[in-house]
């Protein structure tokens, strides 16, 4: 099958990790992918915010960045309408972005089967976050994106509902949340942690560090924990692998702590050395999460055998369950996530059994972008045999 990738990601973040994966599953089960995109994102390193369109959004007002954003949709329609001319794809794959019309309208001009991923409700998200100067423009756009896909694929049953009500039929519908690489991500054992983490018990947390996730409290508890173990177990250290704002603020708490041998920062990590890092990791941490996304990080943790604590947010119970491949702790409730960390790191045998059937889960789940890839071959097939 020929199939016509469409987005306009111009960063390369988790968002761009996502388009990859898909793409690369594709091809090598055998299909030809064409991607029509910004080529912003593919010259930046990882992690790259969008480059000189992140900057100029910043540096315009808000209602003219809506109407750029708008704008170029008439841009991408006449490379969409050239690519599919020549190209002549059987179907197009469609990351859904906000004010991006042009991926329907020409699916409509040239009849080909269009499938939608939705990773968010872009309108509420940023309505809610960050303002929208054209919100009917915006409302708009959306419901136009939805309805009149082909075929639509939010990442989580929350974000299903919210289609629904969009009007888009259940037929319209299949829920395919993020995956994993196998290859890449899956539980090692025996492998010797790095010098700083030697001989540790590591409770880890990957992410853009930020104050909502609360890591201030959590390296308190370490410090804590610390002094009242037993000189017989394990040191507990924290490990961040990420960046954030916060940051230099948990080194200072270290210091105030006499704990600064007890946390280690990695700042920003290349995306093809998380797993290894994923390896230094005993309990993992999802602090936080948005109500309607599939973590992308959270399935890592699956994938490598992580004992996992997150909060109960119904769209992470569609991938976790607790006390079977994590511990989950009442969302928003401080206190109760303390004591979920508390309690593996008193509980080797819990560890133990909640890492073993986190890495059962990518099996039993289907979380692979293999999975996720014969799945969107299986609907398109399903679509060009009803046309």
């Amino acid at each position: 099958m020929k199939i016509l990738y469409h987005h306009r990601v111009a960063s390369k973040d988790g968002q761009y990790v996502h388009i990859e994966a898909i793409i690369s599953a594709l091809r090598e089960q055998g299909h030809e992918v064409v991607v029509v995109a910004p080529a912003v994102s593919d010259q930046a390193d990882f992690g790259a915010d969008g480059g000189w369109v992140s900057k100029v959004r910043h540096m315009l007002p808000r209602f003219l960045c809506e109407l750029l954003e708008f704008g170029y949709s008439v841009y991408d329609f006449g490379k969409l309408c050239i690519t599919l001319y020549r190209e002549k794809p059987d179907a197009i794959y469609e990351r859904y972005n906000l004010f991006l019309p042009s991926g329907i309208l020409a699916k409509q001009l040239f009849n080909v089967p269009l499938l939608l991923e939705i990773n968010s409700p872009l309108f509420d998200e940023r309505n809610a976050y960050g303002g929208l100067s054209f919100t009917w423009l915006a409302r708009w756009s959306e419901l136009f994106t939805w309805r009149n896909a082909d075929h639509t694929l939010p990442v989580s049953h929350v974000l299903a509902s919210y289609v629904r009500r969009a009007g888009v039929p259940e037929s319209a519908i299949s829920v395919i949340p993020n995956g994993i690489d196998s290859r890449v991500f899956h539980p090692v054992t025996g492998k010797e942690k790095k010098p700083e983490l030697a001989g540790s018990l590591v409770v880890g947390f990957v992410g853009f560090c930020r104050e909502w996730h609360q890591l201030d409290h959590v390296l308190s508890l370490i410090a804590d924990f610390n002094r009242q173990r037993n000189p017989d177990d394990p040191e507990v250290k924290f490990l961040i692998i990420g960046d954030g704002p916060v940051l230099d603020t948990l080194k200072k708490q270290a210091r105030d702590l006499k704990a600064e041998h007890q946390i280690h920062i990695t700042g920003l990590i290349d995306r093809q050395h998380i797993a290894e890092w994923l390896t230094q990791i005993d309990i993992a941490l999802q602090p936080a999460v948005t109500p309607w996304c599939s973590p992308l990080k959270l399935i890592e943790y699956l994938a490598c055998g992580k004992a996992i604590v997150a909060p109960d947010s119904d769209n992470i119970k569609e991938l976790l369950t607790d006390g079977e491949n994590a511990l989950l702790f009442k969302a928003g409730h401080l206190p109760d996530m303390l004591n979920q960390v508390k309690r593996l790191l008193s509980d080797e045998a819990l560890r133990q059994e909640l890492s073993e059937h986190a890495a059962a889960s990518i099996t039993r789940q289907q979380l692979t972008w293999s999975d996720n890839a014969r799945k969107i071959v299986s609907i398109f097939e399903s679509l060009i045999a009803r046309s």
